[in-house]
């Protein structure tokens, strides 16, 4: 299930609009999937470089070079403009690792079973499968 080549995990990139709450849902994902040693597996890519609110292409493109193993890297979203970022970013085509794919999930839950499937490896489309599945999770 692993990557092309026998490349490492599959990398997860968590781009939301606060610094704050991307890292508190990167922490509950890897300690949630038993975060490991080594190169990181997720990492947060939230706020702008000044610490404020919003979206930073240049976080997301550090972030995503950062978890890139050669398997390929998921970005999930939290709102309208992180997602228009992570948009213009695969269409310029030269930003990302060349196997980024924008993930259509929710944003906790979506990033939970990405974390948990990417660290068991599964590849890219196994990681956006189980990501996306969480739109489904019943909580009533």
């Amino acid at each position: 299930m692993k990557g092309a080549g026998g490349a490492g995990p599959v990398g997860v990139v968590l781009v939301s609009h606060s610094a704050a709450v991307a890292a508190a849902v990167a922490q509950l994902a890897l300690g949630l999937a038993g975060g490991g040693e080594g190169p990181p597996l997720v990492l947060p890519a939230g706020g702008t470089p000044d610490g404020g609110l919003g979206t930073s292409s240049e976080l997301i493109t550090a972030a995503a070079k950062a978890v890139d193993r050669g398997a390929g890297v998921a970005l999930l979203v939290d709102l309208g403009s992180a997602v228009l970022t992570v948009k213009a970013l695969l269409a310029e085509g030269d930003e990302l690792p060349w196997d980024s794919r924008l993930v259509d999930a929710p944003f906790v839950e979506g990033a939970v079973a990405a974390v948990v499937t990417a660290s068991a490896g599964g590849d890219l489309d196994a990681v956006e499968a189980a990501a996306s599945e969480a739109y489904s999770y019943r909580k009533a």
